[in-house]
């Protein structure tokens, strides 16, 4: 089943004009469906009232679409937070008489610099989103990796997840870590989009039914795995802060760090200037952030004020 996972942000419910709804809490999600291929789009519903919205919304997509519909701090901050996610692939929707040289200062030096920039029309840009998600996907083999997006009771069934497999391949009656913690539950069976299937590959939007673990252990951003990943609690490292934020930070600081669906409170408890404008801080997070080596992690502060995406630090 060909699938795609996009963020749509920049316009509020714009996804409406793309996908039928399926789903809301902090953040919205549609389905956009052609034969047995399907889109799974989330939209940052409660943005900009809550930065959490938008981190999510922007952390689940493989595709990201940005709606530029108007020139103002939250369409900057929206783009610097698909710039923090990595968010690699994306599209930007011009409306409202927006060009595209007027985006040119906003994009500099960012992943969006590469993304494809096209006039308002949701029936191209849908069609455009199907053929991407019919490309085909390289398989990785090896023990499968997903993050958790909701849990429910079923009756009849037990815990049901809802998950995105972020690496490797999941399989039924796979013996799944839950992580942070030392809980194990097995796949009973796997469904995407209703539709039973025997195993579940990177990118894939699944619903597994579990055995062993109850819908209150699987929070959002729990990571479900078999395979060997890291649980960091304690952070040191340079943190690479974007250049527009303005908050000062120091040593009691509160704030969040996301990784995945992960969106952890930490506190700042030492911080040094190494005069490069990447200080050196260390973290500590009130709840064991799960990752693999190699990859960053997202700086977000609700005191922000204007610009809430602080920065970014790598995780070892």
């Amino acid at each position: 089943m060909p699938s795609l996972n996009v963020s749509v942000i920049g316009s509020l419910e714009y996804s409406k004009q793309l996908g039928k709804k399926s789903g809301e809490t902090d953040v919205t999600f549609y389905d956009l469906k052609k034969g047995e291929t399907v889109i799974t789009i989330v939209e940052p519903s409660r943005y900009p009232e809550k930065i959490q919205s938008l981190y999510y919304s922007a952390a689940f997509g493989e595709h990201a679409v940005l709606v530029a519909e108007k020139l103002d701090q939250y369409l900057g901050e929206s783009l610097l937070m698909i710039n923090a996610c990595g968010v690699k692939d994306g599209t930007i929707v011009l409306r409202n008489y927006i060009t595209e040289d007027q985006l040119k200062g906003f994009r500099k030096g960012t992943v969006l610099e590469g993304y494809e920039v096209m006039e308002d029309d949701p029936i191209k840009l849908g069609a455009k989103l199907v053929s991407l998600a019919e490309k085909p996907r390289q398989l990785q083999p090896g023990p499968g990796t997903l993050s958790v997006e909701s849990a429910f009771n079923v009756r009849g069934i037990g815990t049901v997840a809802l998950a995105t497999v972020k690496s490797g391949t999941i399989k039924k009656h796979d013996q799944l870590k839950v992580l942070p913690g030392d809980k194990v539950a097995e796949v009973r069976s796997i469904q995407k989009h209703d539709v039973d299937f025997e195993t579940a590959e990177v990118g894939d939007h699944v619903g597994l039914a579990m055995k062993g673990v109850e819908a209150s252990d699987l929070d959002r951003g729990t990571v479900l795995t078999g395979d060997i990943l890291k649980q960091t609690a304690t952070i040191t490292a340079k943190v690479e802060m974007i250049p527009y934020f303005q908050a000062q930070l120091h040593e009691g600081s509160t704030l969040h760090l996301g990784h995945w669906l992960q969106l952890n409170l930490a506190r700042i408890t030492k911080i040094a200037d190494t005069g490069d404008k990447r200080p050196e801080m260390t973290i500590t997070l009130e709840r064991p952030l799960v990752h693999p080596t190699g990859v960053r992690a997202v700086l977000v502060y609700l005191d922000g004020g204007r610009l809430r995406v602080a920065g970014t630090v790598f995780l070892e």
